[in-house]
């Protein structure tokens, strides 16, 4: 698939005849472009700025930041710019890539146009494919036109059929006439005055780009999805990082577990859930005082990085347990970490037991992180463990 889109776009934008055989060339590639000299062949050009101002007689291709052909081009014209402006006649096809695209001229050939705006002018005497976000053809055309846009405004002549797909607003100017059919797809009528003629008749079929229910729940779970993945990987990359970090305080919470007594664990877990539910309290407090503003907002700093903690240390205190109980190993490494809290965001997933879990793995390394912090900024004994 991607192949046959890549010829086809090959066969869109590149020239018949630009690998043509024994056809005479020019090659011209600096910052400032200034083409001042007759080609009497193929005319290729590179630069920041390429302006054309004297005739080629074989083909032409620009590349560059804005391209300006001010003079004909008896064969086909390829340009590829930010800003496109075509100035002169084409003899050829044209074929326009960029973030502009203006024609002024007349185009012998076919033509075809991408570009954020495209702006037609010249009336082409072939078919004319544009796709733009704002495309406007302004003198007709003589073959067939097909655009996909936004936005498209459509005066003069056409000879042939027109075929219009726009999410936004379709219309015609005033005294425009289309020798054959108007089908356009939008998610609004088109604005066609009434001095407009449409020999073959419009078909016009309502589409609505905004997506139906089936759609919307679709992307809504993948999005949801997409949010709990990213949360579960960043939460093993911290999770990963801390254990990594300070292997001894992870190592100190997996101590607490295997040697403290189950009455002691009660209070640990009892701490935290007094901590996380006491301090929204007190800052409600805080605030009602002018003084005590900075004070909350420094107490409300510490409580967020003492929740966040207490999340990653109880997936770390999962991994250091596992570890322990089938590795026989008292060290906690960054792998533990990381296996740790993936193990516990599969638990979260059970549902009404699984939120408990985490909710009381949280709670007690939120009161364990407390009371080792405390007795590493007030050491009271001597085998204090260095954590840090």
């Amino acid at each position: 698939m991607r192949r046959t889109l890549f010829i086809l776009l090959a066969w869109l934008l590149v020239p018949a005849a630009a690998f043509a055989a024994g056809v005479p060339a020019s090659f011209s590639a600096t910052r400032s472009l200034l083409i001042a000299s007759s080609s009497p062949g193929n005319a290729y050009a590179a630069g920041i700025s390429v302006v054309l101002t004297a005739p080629v007689q074989g083909d032409f291709l620009a590349f560059g930041g804005s391209v300006v052909t001010a003079a004909p081009v008896q064969g086909d014209t390829l340009l590829l710019a930010g800003s496109v402006q075509s100035r002169a006649r084409v003899g050829g096809d044209l074929r326009a890539a960029g973030g502009s695209v203006d024609i002024e001229e007349p185009v012998a050939g076919d033509l075809v146009a991408f570009g954020y705006s495209v702006r037609d002018e010249g009336r082409a005497k072939g078919s004319v494919f544009i796709v733009a976000a704002n495309a406007s053809v302004l003198d007709g055309a003589s073959g067939p036109v097909t655009i996909y846009g936004n936005n498209v405004l459509l005066a003069g002549d056409f000879a042939g059929t027109v075929h219009i797909i726009a999410s936004g607003r379709v219309a015609l100017a005033a005294s425009t006439t289309i020798a054959g059919t108007l089908s356009y797809e939008a998610p609004e009528p088109a604005t066609i005055p009434a001095s407009a003629t449409i020999v073959g008749g419009v078909t016009y079929t309502n589409a609505s780009y905004l997506p139906d229910v089936g759609t919307s729940r679709i992307l809504a779970f993948v999005s949801v999805a997409f949010f709990i993945l990213a949360r579960i990987l960043g939460a093993l990359l911290l999770a990963g990082l801390l254990a990594g970090l300070f292997p001894r305080l992870a190592e100190a919470l997996v101590e607490r577990v295997y040697t403290g007594r189950l009455r002691r664990i009660l209070l640990t877990t009892l701490l935290g859930f007094a901590i996380l539910v006491a301090t929204p309290v007190l800052l409600l407090m805080l605030m009602l005082t002018f003084v005590g503003i900075g004070l909350a907002l420094l107490l409300l700093v510490l409580y967020a990085l003492l929740v966040l903690l207490a999340l990653l240390y109880a997936g770390i205190l999962v991994g250091g347990v596992v570890a322990r109980r089938f590795a026989r190993r008292e060290t906690v490494l960054w792998h533990d970490g990381v296996l740790g809290m993936l193990v516990l965001s599969l638990i979260a997933f059970v549902p009404l037991i699984g939120p408990v879990v985490v909710l009381l793995f949280s709670l007690f390394s939120a009161g364990a992180l407390l009371q080792l912090f405390f007795h590493i900024a007030f050491p009271h004994e001597d085998h204090t463990p260095e954590l840090l």
